[in-house]
């Protein structure tokens, strides 16, 4: 099961995906971590599919990251009595909290606490950007509009506001109701959606406390304006390009993109590219050469991870998609140009013992041409460190932890072993050797660079660094 590249897969389940053959098959093809999207399906479906997971992971002793994405509060306008009307650009529109079904001229908005904060000026985005409204005035229950772009608009289409800060929580009702099933399930990641604030992150945390990561999904422009502060406070990141290329032009998303990409690497968080990947695949079993050439431009970025979403949910062609993403992402890193790219990134470390131990592991396992980097790792803290440095050679991460493992299938170059128990130093030498041959990862006469933090069981504290030659 050793994958021959450093870029992960996150795969999302759905109807076309929801079988033990299916998931076991998108395994096989090279997915790494699963997605399931709360914004559809029913707690049985999702708890079905972590099942399959969890069977699967027991089958091949390899762990399974798997990733609930929450679907935090949706702007919806209401229902129209005839299903849609046709908006023509200079037409009046109202939107209001009349429950009374919509017509040519007006449509319910059940969101009275937004009512109270939109002003005139303000831009209106309806049905994923294709139709905009501009605010005219404003009442107690009420925002007059005038239309600037028309088109069909039916029951229930979204709306975004790009503009303003909403006085909305990242969690809704729903979504504490989810989280608290998704964390008695046993997730290893929750994906945090509508994240404007710090304080968002600092909500969900209280209630996560420590049982799962906590992905944070950036596809807010008030978001990009805390950029650094919400990548501290994650464990990592979404790149959610779908709701960012509505709420701000599309031309500012690939610059956006590789600002994040940039801070989630100074920061030593992972973080994912997601949304439009390989869109065309849904229905066709090719893509284009532009998408191909999306995922291989977030693969020489330095992404941990790229996603599919419709693409292996409901798409024609999941198993596909999957054996082509990995296609892309081999074929990238095998470019000289890869490497190049990896070794011109030189990251600021910090001034601690974990961070001068993983940096010489990378230089030393350059040195001595060795075969591998091993991490021994209770929190995962070293590990994550080591990827940091996307070192030429892939990591072995031994966890103390299995749920550590799982959630470190996310990140870049690493090969995570389901388990092991050490003692010792040279209890972890001895089983690190052990697995790099079985697993093909080195042969006999090879090297292994092994970190570790002694004693063991302190989170954080790598500060050895042994040679093993196998």
């Amino acid at each position: 099961m050793k994958r021959d590249r450093r870029a992960k897969i996150v795969a999302t389940l759905g109807p076309a995906s929801s079988t033990t053959e299916m998931i076991e098959a998108l395994f096989l093809a090279g997915a790494d971590v699963f997605r399931l999207n709360f914004s559809h399906g029913s707690h049985q479906d999702h708890r079905q599919r972590y099942l399959i997971l969890r069977e699967l992971e027991k089958k091949y002793r390899r762990p399974v990251g798997i990733m609930m994405d929450l679907q935090g509060p949706k702007l919806r306008v209401g229902q129209f009595a005839a299903g849609s009307i046709q908006l023509q650009p200079n037409q009046k529109f109202r939107l209001d909290s009349n429950k009374d079904a919509g017509n040519g001229e007006r449509v319910s908005f059940p969101h009275p606490e937004l009512l109270k904060v939109l002003k005139p000026g303000v831009e209106l985005l309806l049905d994923d950007g294709k139709i905009r409204l501009k605010v005219e005035k404003t009442g107690k229950d009420f925002v007059d509009t005038i239309v600037q772009i028309g088109g069909k608009l039916s029951d229930r289409k979204g709306v975004n506001i790009p503009s303003i800060m909403l006085p909305v929580s990242a969690l809704t009702e729903k979504d504490r109701v989810d989280l608290a099933f998704g964390l008695e399930l046993g997730v290893d990641w929750i994906a945090l959606s509508f994240v404007q604030r710090p304080e968002d992150v600092l909500e969900a945390s209280k209630i996560i406390n420590g049982r799962a990561g906590i992905i944070v999904k950036l596809e807010k422009p008030a978001a990009i304006d805390q950029l650094d502060e919400l990548v501290r406070l994650s464990d990592a990141v979404m790149v959610a390009r779908g709701d960012l290329g509505v709420e701000m032009p599309p031309e500012a998303v690939p610059a956006v993109q590789k600002r994040i990409i940039s801070s989630c690497r100074q920061l030593g968080k992972p973080v994912i590219v997601a949304t439009q990947m390989l869109e065309s695949m849904i229905q066709s079993p090719s893509p284009t050469r532009a998408e191909a050439s999306d995922v291989a431009t977030a693969v020489y970025d330095g992404a941990d991870a790229v996603m599919l979403s419709a693409e292996s949910a409901s798409g024609t062609y999941p198993i596909e998609a999957v054996t082509m993403m990995n296609r892309i992402i081999m074929s990238t890193e095998h470019d000289p140009l890869y490497r190049r790219i990896m070794d011109a990134q030189h990251l600021q470390l910090e001034p601690t013992a974990s961070d001068a131990i993983t940096a010489a592991a990378a230089q030393v396992a350059h040195t001595i041409s060795a075969a591998a980097i091993v991490t021994y790792t209770t929190s995962g803290s070293t590990t994550l460190r080591a990827a940091r440095e996307r070192p030429e050679v892939p990591i072995i991460c031994l966890p103390s932890d299995i749920r550590i493992s799982r959630r470190l299938s996310l990140v870049w170059g690493t090969h995570c072993v389901y388990q092991i128990e050490a003692d010792t130093f040279g209890q972890v030498i001895e089983k690190a050797s052990k697995i790099a041959l079985q697993e093909g990862i080195a042969q006999a006469g090879q090297k292994l660079v092994i970190t570790a933090g002694v004693p063991f069981g302190t989170p954080g504290s790598t500060n050895t660094l042994r040679i093993a030659q196998l």
